[in-house]
């Protein structure tokens, strides 16, 4: 079914709904890697023993395990933040529908808009305005103020060099050397994911001399090690070489190959981003987003890359609506809630961020004008107006109702209960004949599953 009507009857009626028919195709396979895979690797058991101040079981005591948070990311880019102009109520609302949907948002660290004019950054939240650019420092203050972890992004994107940086080698690296000193001293405690490099795929494009080194991701990745020793590195790269035929060759592709001779050579990258933009026009739609939405080609493209042995994360995803019509909004969501449910059941995946929240703020198009490209314009989870579409709804209801555990127990007679549940942050309300607490615990899956809980 899709959206509560079969997919047969609405194939039929409208053209567009066949954009599912990959997934239609091989739903059953679908439907029990998604099922397994998060029942054995998104949730845990936790094994609790409740005992009083002199150390004896409390028996049958009322338990009531609420999760709180999950340890899995799920974000956007926060590159609207207060950025809409002449709409305060609009600025008012992104921050709501952020903060009530996200755990985790990615922050621009573009060069080129971060500091246009040598020796002057702008870091401070006062600082003068670009649009989609945000300060980091306000980015910050919103994400500290509503328990949302920060991702920058990015340290070295070699099509994001400011033009006063360019020159020769030396000067590059002194140049770049600088940047992530000045960062790191800034920011290192406060934002612990760092992009290191994103699409270096460029080819012979002379975007600057450092790029067009052999060694141009293994440099960036040693400067960033030593710059932010206790930070979490990244990768990036572009969707279209990873998931498509054309470039995804298993082990023989040219990002794992990429990846693989960096870590060879000694650079410490510690997760690797993998982009998931559909950024193709509504008459090329079915043609060119089959085998993305090919859930046997995305579990064969997650199963090649975890073989390196790192984490992955799809770091930027986008899947447009083409209109603000119920139908299109409807296909948008089906699309959203299929695809996170892949990417979450995966063991390797450790976040997905989607892209653009609103839509008609994308990079590439003029605010409220429809025709500035509407794979562009309609891709956000908001409408324009800033009110949420039916997709917003289901990556908020995922994280915050379907996959996640509230449970009512009881302990034995020796004080124990156990329970499986989504690896995150829990309360657990304690009731018992001397009264009622609270208590916190964190299950994770890569740390002791047994809690002893004294009253």
């Amino acid at each position: 079914k899709s959206g509560g009507v079969h997919f047969k009857e609405v194939s039929q009626m409208n053209s567009r709904w066949n954009i599912l028919k990959p997934f239609e195709d091989k739903k059953e396979y679908m439907k029990d890697r998604i099922a397994t895979g998060i029942e054995a690797h998104r949730k845990g058991f936790a094994f609790v023993k409740v005992v009083d101040a002199q150390g004896n079981p409390v028996r049958d005591a009322e338990i009531r395990v609420i999760q709180k948070s999950h340890d899995f990311k799920y974000g956007a880019n926060l590159f609207m933040l207060d950025e809409i102009p002449d709409s305060p109520e609009k600025n008012i609302l992104y921050r709501k529908y952020f903060a009530e949907a996200f755990n985790t948002a990615t922050i621009p660290f573009y060069w080129d808009t971060l500091e246009p004019e040598q020796g002057k950054p702008r870091y401070r939240k006062d600082s003068p305005r670009i649009y989609r650019r945000p300060a980091p420092d306000l980015c910050l203050e919103f994400c500290e103020e509503n328990a949302i972890e920060p991702k920058a992004h990015c340290l070295n994107y070699a099509a994001f060099m400011p033009s006063w940086a360019k020159g020769s080698l030396q000067w590059e690296k002194q140049c770049l050397e600088k940047r992530f000193r000045e960062l790191s001293e800034r920011y290192a405690k406060r934002i612990p994911t760092w992009e290191v490099t994103n699409e270096s795929y460029w080819g012979s494009r002379n975007l600057s001399s450092l790029y067009m080194q052999d060694d141009f991701v293994e440099w960036s990745f040693a400067l960033a090690e030593n710059c932010f020793p206790s930070n979490h590195l990244m990768i990036n790269e572009s969707g279209a070489r990873i998931w498509d035929w054309t470039w995804f060759h298993f082990n023989r592709s040219a990002y794992y190959m990429q990846i693989e001779r960096a870590l060879h050579n000694g650079a410490r990258i510690d997760s690797i981003g993998m982009q998931y933009h559909m950024f193709y026009r509504r008459e090329d739609e079915a043609k060119e987003t089959a085998v993305y939405y090919d859930p046997e080609q995305l579990y064969a493209v997650m199963d090649t890359y975890a073989k390196l042995g790192r984490p992955l994360q799809i770091t930027e995803l986008t899947i447009p609506a083409y209109s603000d019509s119920p139908e299109d909004e409807q296909i948008q969501a089906q699309i959203i809630e299929n695809i996170y449910s892949i990417f979450f059941s995966h063991p390797a995946m450790d976040g997905i961020i989607y892209w653009n929240v609103p839509s008609g703020y994308a990079h590439g198009t003029v605010p409220g004008d429809m025709t500035s490209g509407e794979n562009y314009y309609y891709g956000g989870l908001l409408r324009f107006d800033m009110t949420p579409r039916k997709a917003y709804n289901v990556i908020r209801d995922l994280f915050g109702k379907k996959w996640r555990t509230v449970l009512e127990l009881h302990t034995d007679p020796s004080g124990s209960f156990s329970f499986k549940g989504f690896y995150g942050k829990y309360d657990l309300e304690i009731t018992s004949g001397s009264g009622k607490i609270c208590r916190t615990l964190h299950l994770r899956n890569d740390l002791k599953k047994h809690f002893t809980i004294t009253l």
